[in-house]
């Protein structure tokens, strides 16, 4: 059975900071590309920052320079700092998984909520 379980999410005051982790089980990691989305109230799920199998990364313009995403094949997880945090920033962010064979062979976390605001 596969799970990837996130934690790390809180309320934060602007300007803030936040560590996303997720941990997987049920897969071979290494060969997953990872990635973290969001999705605001009344917004479609966007895509935040993701990692591939050989370590690339790439972000979305709206946080790059303020998030970094990271991954421990040796631990199963991946990682979301996010530094200078705003209140646009507020969603409910999800880790996922997608084999680096067969990009529909996807799974998601179950998300956790991430609150910016004074």
């Amino acid at each position: 059975q596969v799970q990837l379980v996130e934690s790390g999410g809180g309320l934060v005051q602007p300007g803030g900071s936040l560590r996303l982790s997720c941990v997987a089980s049920g897969i071979t990691f290494s060969g997953y590309h990872m990635g973290w989305y969001r999705q605001a109230p009344g917004k479609q799920r966007e895509l935040v920052a993701l990692i591939t199998t050989g370590g690339s990364t790439t972000q979305s313009d709206s946080v790059t320079g303020r998030f970094t995403i990271s991954r421990d094949n040796a631990q199963n997880a991946v990682y979301l700092q996010m530094n200078s945090l705003n209140p646009e920033d507020t969603a409910v962010y999800y880790c996922n998984a997608e084999y680096r064979f067969r990009s529909s062979l996807r799974y998601w976390g179950q998300g956790t909520q991430v609150t910016v605001s004074s």
